[in-house]
């Protein structure tokens, strides 16, 4: 052991006449419960943690966006059509802003228990989502839609600890040379998981209505039923087999901060949602919104200066590395998600295609991401290094929306086949290497919070992206239109496309140019990229010391 340079605990590397030194490093550190259960985790126990993990977190994926293609059905049973896209808002709210809390939680009392809470509250608001207006109206819940609604959000709840804690247990059982590998996985069925969400869901939807005992029910419901066994599984393979991996950090969950980040956030989340559609961009309402935002954020970073032991520290947002890898992951999840948003409008109304066709087209997409993920991910643990592979990875990707950008009705499928396969390529190494080097550069006792403040930005970014790219769509759209567009309404105008040419050269131009949007954001990702510091991937679970003093980073 070397006091000196390297700051690495790992107790197999040491023969009994260095275990008084080992024992002296271990007290100076308190890092002892961390050694013991990476010393006796056995590679077979740690597969079955993350097949527990896997699951949950690809079923907490899907819900984000398998309730699409259920909505028609959904909505006709439970009788709440202005209502339906808060079932969508109140599970992207608390899924999102409560992933800091679940990170700090999991930083204070261990992963395991963090976990085994998330799961059981996401597996409470499935099962509920499902049973939404069985029962006639329940107070305090109302009818069925507004039932709905509310048990969405507890679901979210739920989902906000299981879309981050996985990459935090990968930190923990593994180094991040190989939690690149495993994480490239991760992340690569994340993204298949969120766009095969409305086939799945429009599968259950179309098929999976049931007769049971003499009742019927509606194929929709399980969309969330489905989530219920898998869960179940999951929680046993979990307190069965999972340790409680924990840094042992001395602390309480700082309440007053985490009042004041949630109310900063929601309001924000809100008018991105609603603002161009529901909201006018300069209606009051959007902008008591924003001043709402702007104020919590303020009481937050006041508040802060005083906490003992603050959900979020300040001193974070001065590690070079933290800012630019969390603001590089939220550009660069904007602009491709907000450019995947849009592909299938393109594909549909632009060039007419069936819904058929335009799924298929867009199947390489995934495939390219997939194997990308994985290769990048390979590539990363054998030589150590991220930042090139990302900022590879982020030019390849900007390149590849820019050739979308200059698509036109008349473009073939397979050289748009071969476009969204260099767009995939290029995502690929954007959706885990972010977080490998932000745990990188973590110690223990922030493992959970750094993890989740990634997932947390990048969550935002997706968030914003579908907004505004949608928002700059329908209001593009309704200025070109003129008197070739008798009907502003957007469902009407994907259906009249496909017999209007004029209408398919609007919406043509419109998309492309809003694909050159994404181009800016990606350009303004290679900048941060590059401000990133060089990082090389350390051989060892866990490194002492702050971010700021990580030495793997130059």
């Amino acid at each position: 052991m070397k006091f000196g340079k390297s700051k690495y605990i790992m107790l197999e590397e040491y023969p009994v006449a260095n275990s008084i030194l080992t024992f002296l490093k271990i007290l100076e550190y308190k890092y002892l419960e961390d050694i013991v259960v990476n010393q006796i985790l056995t590679e077979s126990e740690k597969r079955r943690t993350l097949v527990a993990v896997a699951i949950v977190f690809v079923l907490s994926a899907l819900d984000d966006t398998v309730v699409t293609t259920a909505a028609p059905k959904m909505i006709a049973e439970l009788n709440g059509f202005s209502l339906y896209p808060w079932v969508i808002t109140s599970y992207l709210l608390t899924s999102t802003v409560l992933m800091p809390v679940w990170g700090k939680l999991s930083d204070l009392i261990g992963r395991k228990p963090v976990l085994i809470a998330s799961i059981s509250i996401f597996f409470l608001g499935s099962c509920l989502s499902g049973l939404s207006g069985e029962f006639g109206i329940l107070p305090p819940f109302g009818g069925g839609m507004t039932q709905l609604i509310a048990f969405r959000a507890i679901q979210g709840v739920g989902a906000a600890g299981l879309l981050t804690l996985p990459f935090t247990v990968i930190a923990d059982l593994y180094p991040p040379g190989q939690g690149a590998k495993i994480g490239g996985v991760f992340a690569m069925t994340f993204t298949i998981a969120t766009l095969l969400g409305p086939i799945v869901g429009g599968y259950l939807t179309d098929y999976g209505t049931i007769r049971l005992f003499g009742e019927t029910i509606s194929g929709w419901r399980f969309v969330f039923y489905v989530n219920a066994p898998f869960s179940m599984i999951s929680l046993f393979l979990i307190i069965s087999q999972m340790p409680n991996i924990s840094s042992q950090t001395k602390g309480k969950l700082d309440i007053v901060g985490s009042f004041l980040l949630i109310s900063a956030i929601v309001p924000l989340m809100l008018v991105f949602t609603w603002g161009g559609k529901d909201w006018a961009w300069a209606s009051a309402t959007t902008i008591f919104m924003i001043s709402l935002s702007v104020v919590a954020l303020i009481a937050y970073v006041v508040a802060e200066r005083f906490a003992s032991d603050p959900i979020l520290p300040l001193n974070l947002f001065r590690d070079r590395l933290f800012w630019t890898a969390n603001l590089s992951g939220f550009l660069i999840t904007m602009g491709f998600i907000g450019t995947i948003a849009l592909l299938p409008v393109f594909i549909q109304v632009a060039q007419g295609a069936s819904a058929m066709k335009g799924g298929l087209l867009m199947l390489p997409l995934l495939l390219s991401i997939m194997f990308s993920a994985i290769i990048s991910g390979l590539i990363a643990a054998k030589t150590g290094r991220i930042k090139p592979i990302i900022l590879c990875g982020v030019v390849v990707t900007g390149f590849a929306i820019w050739l979308l950008s200059r698509m036109t009705p008349a473009t073939s499928g397979i050289d748009l086949v071969l476009r969204t396969l260099l767009f995939g390529i290029g995502l690929g190494p954007c959706q885990s290497l972010f977080m490998i080097a932000l745990q990188n550069g973590a110690k223990p006792d922030q493992m959970g919070l750094v993890t989740s403040v990634n997932q947390f930005s990048r969550q935002i970014g997706a968030t914003i992206g579908i907004s505004l790219f949608g928002g700059i769509l329908i209001s593009e759209l309704r200025t070109a239109s003129g008197s070739v567009i008798s009907n502003s309404d957007f469902n009407k105008l994907i259906v009249s496309s496909v017999t209007e040419p004029a209408t398919q050269a609007i919406v043509a131009t419109t998309t492309t140019h809003i694909f050159g949007l994404g181009v800016v954001v990606l350009g303004a990702a290679v900048v941060t990229v590059l401000l990133m510091p060089q990082i090389i991937l350390r051989e060892r679970i866990y490194a002492e010391g702050s971010m700021e003093k990580s030495p793997s980073r130059s």
